[in-house]
């Protein structure tokens, strides 16, 4: 009787077994017979949203690039795209050999490495605070306002940069007067304009920054502060030992993109805020790009101008990506 009893237990596990290993073929066969028409059909309305995106990436970024046959040519609006003459590397060695090249490069390099410097870690810091916040009222609010700046176009910041801290009618220099001070030149001085160029940079980046930063930081265990908790540790130790570690390859991850644009910087950024007074750091690529191209009808230097800015930042990406993976992060590719 127990052998049988034993047979037949074997039978009954050698069915279910076989029960088992049936349904999941079944359900593979039926999952590679669901291919895309399927999918697309159940979720058209979502891949119908990815139109417009992709026909700007298409239309803006690639298409586009047809364009940069001009850095090898004397571009003429009168011969034509195809109809301009062909000088090779010509247009490079004369955007190479211009005063202005020098002094954009290194203005370019200054502003992105010190905006760099100060932008790429207040998102951070930021993120780590309003995590903090108890009150979801109060955080709602305060992550809308520090978002709202991010919507708000460059050339109304720079009025109101203008309104606030012109040095003969701005709203601070005249509290500053009043206090029985000096007017500060913020706008007005080459030395003050660059830090007040990167602290309005700072302020109307930082709130945006950061939602990468929270989401990131709300995917992380609560067991792992439960532990920390239990160990007694207080909030600075789990914001140092727990959510900085866990959110270190998405700290990594921006840091290379926004390597890759430290030869880029905003145009608009600079141009809002720039005036006749001050002229030592307002001469960046993009903003020599727009003098050469639009001003000057230069669009053969301009558009090599863009193209080695472009390049550079490609290799910058590279160096950074093969850097973290030394480290022992990630990386990009």
């Amino acid at each position: 009787m127990r052998k049988v009893a034993q047979r037949g237990g074997e039978i009954l596990k050698s069915a279910v077994t076989a029960t088992i290993k049936n349904e999941n073929g079944l359900l593979e066969k039926s999952k590679a017979k669901k291919g895309f028409k399927y999918y697309f059909r159940r979720d058209w309305q979502f891949y119908s949203l990815l139109l417009i995106p992709i026909a700007f990436v298409l239309v803006f970024k690639y298409a586009s690039m047809f364009g940069l046959i001009i850095a090898f040519k004397n571009y003429r609006i009168a011969d034509g795209f195809w109809g301009s003459e062909w000088v090779g590397l010509d247009v490079f060695k004369q955007l190479f050999s211009k005063p202005d090249f020098v002094r954009a490069i290194r203005n370019t390099l200054l502003l992105n490495i010190l905006g760099l410097t100060c932008g790429f870690i207040m998102p951070i810091v930021l993120a780590l605070l309003l995590n903090e916040l108890k009150g979801v009222v109060f955080k709602r609010v305060n992550q809308t306002l520090l978002y709202m700046p991010h919507f708000v176009s460059w050339v109304i910041i720079g009025a109101i940069a203008y309104q606030l801290l012109g040095k003969g009618s701005g709203m601070i220099n005249n509290l500053i007067d009043q206090l029985g001070g000096e007017r500060i030149p913020f706008l007005q001085d080459d030395l003050h304009w660059l830090f007040s160029y990167i602290a309005i940079g700072v302020w109307q980046s930082m709130g945006w920054g950061s939602i990468i930063y929270l989401a990131a930081i709300s995917g992380i265990n609560p067991e792992l502060y439960e532990a920390a908790t239990v160990d007694g540790a207080g909030r600075l130790r789990k914001m140092w030992n727990v959510t900085l570690p866990s959110i270190r390859p998405t700290i990594v991850t921006l840091l290379i993109l926004s390597l890759g644009g430290i030869m880029g910087g905003s145009f608009e950024h600079v141009f809002a805020l720039a005036n006749k007074a001050t002229t030592e750091f307002t001469t960046t690529i993009p903003v020599l790009a727009f003098r050469w191209g639009i001003e000057n009808g230069s669009f053969s230097r301009a558009t090599a101008l863009g193209l080695f800015q472009s390049v550079i930042g490609l290799i910058l990406v590279l160096i950074a990506d093969r850097i973290a993976k030394k480290l022992g992060e990630d990386g990009l590719l």
